[in-house]
C-alpha cells in the first residue's frame, strides 16, 4: 500500500503537525490502496506563510520566467504519464486507459493553452483611444486557495495551479481528499521542474477541516473551488468575513435535446456521454429531451447503448466504464436509481445491483 502522508510545504516534503492518517480506498476493489494524512490549521498555517513569504518575489518575477518555467512543468507532466493516470485509476476508479488519455490528457491540453495564452499577455496595456496616456496594469491579486474535485483531478488542478503560476500568485491546493494521489504526483512535478519555495504548497484534508480553513483565513487573497452547489454557499459565506475574491464551479447537469431531424447518432452520441467516465461530469447529460415522432426509436437507441456498455475494474485495459468513486456515491445512486422505478418511470435498461459477473467494487449497471 502506498504512503504518503507528507505534505508539500515551502519546497519541501513535511510531516503533518499532528497523525490524522485517511485510508484511500480503490473503488474497483473496495480496499485501500494508500494512506494520507488529513492536515489540521497548524499545516494550514504553515502553507499560507510559506506562500506569502513567497509572493513579493514570486510577484515582481519576469513573465518570460514564468513561461519557461510553466513550459517544464509540462515536459515533466507528460514523462510521469504512467505515474499520473495509474494514480487517477486508483483514486477514483478511472479505466486505465482512459485515465491516460483523457484525464492526464486533460492535463496537457490546459497547460498547452495557457501556455499559448500567456505568449500573448500584456500586463500592462492602454486604458483605450480615448484615455491615451492612461494604462491598465494586471498585477497578480495575492496568495491564492485552490480546492479541486475528485471527478476530473488533473482538469481542475491545472486549470487553477497553472494560471495562478503564470500570474505571478502563490498558492496552497487542498486536492480531494477522495482523489489525493494524482496531486501528489503533480506536486513531485512541480518540485523537479524547480517551482521556487514557497510558490506551490500542498496540503491534503478535508472540506470541514483544511478546505473551511483556507477559506476563512486572512492570508489568502482568492478562493478558487469546484465542487458541489451546498459546499460553494458555505465557501462564500466563510470568505465574505476577509472579503476574498471568490471563484466557484458548482454542480449541475443539462439535458441533450434531440429533435426529430437530428442525425441518426445524435442519440447514442448523447447515451455515451452520459456513461463517460461512469456519468461523474459536470457536463454529464443526464437527461434527454426528446421530440415526439422519434422518442421511440430514442428509447430504444438509448437501451442498445446502455446495454452494449462494458463495465470492468479501471485497472483492465479496454473501452469499458470503471466503478463510481465510493461507496457513499454507490448508495446514492442505488437509491435514485429505485427511486425513478418507485415513482413509475419506466425502466428500458440496466436497474440496481452490481453488473453481471461484478461482486465487489463499486460498480453500477449502464442504467436508462
Amino acid at each position: 500500500m502506498i504512503e504518503k502522508r507528507d505534505f508539500y510545504i515551502n519546497g519541501q516534503w513535511v510531516a503533518p503537525a499532528a497523525a490524522r492518517d485517511h485510508l484511500v480506498i480503490d473503488p474497483s476493489t473496495e480496499e485501500p490502496c494508500a494512506v494520507i494524512s488529513l492536515g489540521d490549521r497548524a499545516d494550514t498555517d504553515a502553507a499560507v506563510a510559506a506562500a506569502t513569504r513567497a509572493f513579493d518575489d514570486w510577484s515582481q518575477s519576469d513573465p518570460k520566467a514564468r513561461l519557461e518555467l510553466a513550459r517544464r512543468i509540462l515536459e515533466i507532466y507528460n514523462a510521469r504519464t504512467e505515474d499520473m493516470a495509474a494514480a487517477i485509476s486508483a483514486e477514483m476508479g478511472a479505466p486505465i486507459d482512459m485515465a491516460r488519455a483523457s484525464q492526464h490528457g486533460a492535463g496537457t491540453w490546459h497547460i498547452g493553452n495557457f501556455l499559448k495564452a500567456f505568449e500573448e499577455m500584456e500586463f500592462i496595456r492602454p486604458l483605450g483611444p480615448h484615455a491615451p496616456e492612461d494604462r491598465i496594469a494586471l498585477e497578480p491579486i495575492g496568495v491564492v486557495g485552490l480546492i479541486t474535485p475528485w471527478n476530473w483531478p488533473m482538469n481542475q488542478v491545472t486549470l487553477k495551479a497553472i494560471p495562478a503560476l503564470l500570474a505571478g500568485c502563490t498558492m496552497v491546493l487542498k486536492p480531494s481528499e477522495e482523489a489525493p494521489l494524482s496531486s501528489l504526483v503533480f506536486a513531485e512535478i512541480m518540485d523537479e521542474a524547480g517551482v521556487p519555495a514557497g510558490v506551490f504548497n500542498l496540503v491534503n484534508g478535508d472540506g470541514a477541516g483544511v478546505g473551511s480553513q483556507l477559506s476563512a483565513h486572512p492570508g489568502i487573497e482568492m478562493i478558487s473551488f469546484t465542487g458541489s452547489t451546498r459546499a460553494g454557499i458555505a465557501i462564500s459565506k466563510a470568505a465574505a468575513e476577509t472579503l476574498k475574491r471568490v471563484c466557484l464551479e458548482l454542480g449541475g447537469k443539462g439535458a441533450n435535446l434531440v429533435f426529430a431531424d437530428a442525425d441518426e447518432d445524435a442519440v447514442r452520441r448523447g447515451v455515451m456521454h452520459m456513461f463517460n467516465n461512469t456519468g461523474q461530469s459536470c457536463n454529464a447529460p443526464s437527461r434527454m429531451l426528446v421530440e415526439r415522432p422519434v422518442y421511440d426509436r430514442a428509447v430504444e437507441v438509448a437501451r442498445q447503448v446502455a446495454e452494449e456498455t462494458r463495465v470492468a475494474s479501471a485497472h483492465e485495459r479496454g473501452n469499458h466504464i470503471g466503478p463510481v468513486v465510493n461507496k457513499s456515491q454507490f448508495d446514492k445512486i442505488q437509491d435514485l436509481i429505485q427511486k425513478g422505478i418507485d415513482e413509475g418511470a419506466r425502466l428500458v435498461a440496466g436497474g440496481t445491483g452490481r453488473p453481471e459477473g461484478l461482486n465487489r467494487g463499486f460498480f453500477v449497471r449502464p442504467t436508462v
